[in-house]
């Protein structure tokens, strides 16, 4: 028993350097975004959001918790429940759909939808790991971009 005693440090060391804690993925963009459908109750918005996952080892994509924000309006709330591989160093792409209130996008940012320019801005958590063991990660995208109606 006594040998063994002398492996456990060692042991205990080297799993603590190969489950290094992921990092948090860099958001780089948000594209295609369009009005799908859109009536008197919701409207449906699509986009993809683009990001790098700047860890050197792959990661597994478990949830994703966010908050979209239109000109600083609250525009609705994203939530994708959905497991992903992610490659290590890779940029990779998930495409969302929000549903929101008509009324509060008519009201808050009808001008977005008329061509000008918008700041759009996400913002959440991703909950991330590998071999079966996840942290949940927080991150912030903003940018402008032209909304186009069809």
């Amino acid at each position: 028993m006594k040998k063994y005693a002398f492996y456990s440090p060692l042991l205990l060391i080297l799993l603590c350097i190969a489950c290094a804690k992921p990092k948090a993925f860099e958001y780089r963009a948000l594209k295609n975004v369009q009005l799908q459908q859109a009536n008197l109750d919701n409207t449906n918005l699509t986009f993809q959001l683009v990001y790098f996952n700047p860890n050197k080892f792959a990661v597994d994509l478990k949830r994703i918790d966010g908050e979209v924000y239109i000109n600083n309006n609250y525009l609705g709330k994203v939530v994708l429940d959905t497991a992903m591989h992610i490659s290590k160093l890779s940029e990779f792409t998930i495409a969302s759909t929000i549903s929101v209130n008509t009324i509060r996008v008519l009201k808050n940012s009808l001008s977005s939808f008329l061509g000008n320019e918008t700041l759009i801005k996400v913002t959440g958590t991703t909950r991330v790991g590998r071999a079966g063991f996840y942290i949940t990660v927080p991150f912030n995208y903003e940018a402008k971009h032209q909304l186009k109606l069809f």
